[in-house]
């Protein structure tokens, strides 16, 4: 396949114009029909307010929009049985659930973070993990901006368990100290949260040894890597069969 035709759901987003601007700069990629509840009448493409209208032939959805746009954008994919990039945070687990039933019937890509670096940082902190605990104390921080709600940041319990599902689930969450008066405990894996600023996104694993500290590291210096990764997804998840796929799937 030549050039990859791109649905892209949320469009008009912040992350949409990034992905939307990314893909122009695309000789392998196109962005052919998008929806939104803002439309713009100089959009290179077609814009649809009801994504089931969609006329034009496309090969991979990216939804990159709100979770309120789930139902319609599941429905574009089972009926044009094309499959889906789920770029979209925030879902319940009802919600994932639906993801899951419709992997039965299309190829669903879903991430809890689209960056290409974040996942390959997984993919260290497990082998890490496997080599060195209990031996090691393992400790978690997590920096974002300001204005974000949630803490810790979903990446940052992603990465938890992934160390977590390697050594069988022996580890234990906490995610302060303060309430107690206590040694650490070897089972433990600390998780921090900062806020501040415009800060991005950075994660950084410490495995922590008596005579030395190993530190994984990943700093986002700009949304677009968000972008990045949802575009090379697309091109991954063009004709790929009915099933469930992410970032460690696409990285091998």
């Amino acid at each position: 396949m030549s050039e990859v035709r791109i649905f892209l759901s949320g469009c008009m987003g912040r992350m949409g114009r990034v992905i939307t601007d990314m893909v122009a700069e695309s000789e392998d990629a196109v962005i052919v029909a998008g929806s939104d509840v803002v439309m713009n009448p100089a959009s290179a493409f077609p814009i649809y307010a009801d994504p089931n209208e969609c006329k034009e032939e496309f090969d991979v959805i990216i939804d990159f929009s709100h979770v309120s746009a789930l139902a319609a954008i599941m429905k574009l994919a089972e009926t044009r049985n094309k499959p889906l990039v789920m770029c979209t945070t925030g879902l319940s687990e009802e919600q994932k659930a639906d993801l899951k039933a419709l992997s039965n019937k299309v190829g669903v890509f879903y991430s809890g973070n689209m960056s290409l670096g974040i996942n390959v940082l997984i993919k260290l902190v497990r082998q890490a993990a496997a080599q060195l605990y209990p031996d090691f104390d393992i400790e978690l921080v997590e920096e974002h901006h300001n204005k974000k709600l949630d803490a810790p940041s979903g990446t940052a319990i992603m990465i938890a368990d992934a160390m977590n599902e390697e050594v069988d689930h022996q580890l234990e969450y906490v995610y302060e100290r303060q309430s107690k008066r206590q040694k650490r405990e070897k089972k433990e894996i600390g998780i921090h949260s900062i806020r501040g600023g415009n800060i991005v996104g950075e994660h950084k694993v410490m495995f922590i040894g008596g005579e030395e500290i190993l530190t994984i590291s990943h700093s986002a210096q700009t949304r677009s890597v968000f972008a990045r990764g949802a575009v090379a997804a697309a091109k991954y998840m063009a004709g790929k069969e009915a099933g469930m796929y992410d970032m460690q799937t696409m990285l091998g």
